[in-house]
């Protein structure tokens, strides 16, 4: 199976991100709904289900290369346009992009189930990502990993972890500024343990 397919994006910090979207798509929170000290997290599992193959490696290191570009871009645009941050506007994006869920399952799922695709759409969170950065004025990094090796990984992890490629993306300037966090990997790790 092609890397691009076998992929899977989300954001882990804050914790309680997928609630704040569902929020703020209920009109019951505004933007920006993260706020400035709050340190953002996104990961890109390559791999996830059939692991990353030798010959694959390269081709997932593309894809992560890509991912970071348009991201940057994505950081451009919201920085340099400052009416596209504006809450009824993001709103609006927000909820077509749900609309496009909905049709897209074809009635398929239930009120709950179609909440957690919205809250979890990759669309929604890169876009979240991206306009935390350009809000806040906020650096950012991000990092690849792997495939990961069973001695790199917890014990508790090494099933959904082992043999797959991670690329970890953060509101900060470097990993050193995730203090107390020893590495990148350390609060997504403690954060896929809770889940």
């Amino acid at each position: 199976m092609p890397v691009v397919a076998d992929s899977y994006m989300g954001l882990f910090l804050p914790a309680d991100i997928s609630g704040r979207i569902t929020r703020f798509l209920a009109g019951e929170a505004t933007f920006p709904y993260i706020k400035k000290e709050e340190l953002i997290g996104a990961f890109f599992i390559f791999g996830k289900d059939y692991r990353v193959q030798d010959s694959e490696v390269k081709e997932a290191r593309d894809l992560a290369r890509r991912t970071v570009e348009q991201f940057a871009r994505d950081v451009r645009m919201y920085s340099s346009t400052p009416g596209r941050l504006d809450p009824a506007f993001t709103r609006e994006n927000y909820t077509k992009r749900m609309l496009q869920i909905t049709v897209d399952a074809r009635g398929e799922t239930d009120n709950t189930e179609m909440g957690r695709r919205v809250a979890g759409d990759p669309t929604i969170l890169t876009d979240c990502f991206a306009q935390h950065v350009a809000h806040y004025k906020h650096d950012f990094y991000f990092e690849i990993f792997g495939p990961l090796q069973k001695q790199q990984v917890p014990f508790p992890l090494r099933k959904k972890l082992e043999g797959r490629m991670l690329l970890l993306g953060y509101s900060a300037r470097s990993a050193r500024e995730l203090l107390p966090y020893a590495s990148s990997l350390e609060p997504f790790f403690a954060w896929l343990s809770k889940v």
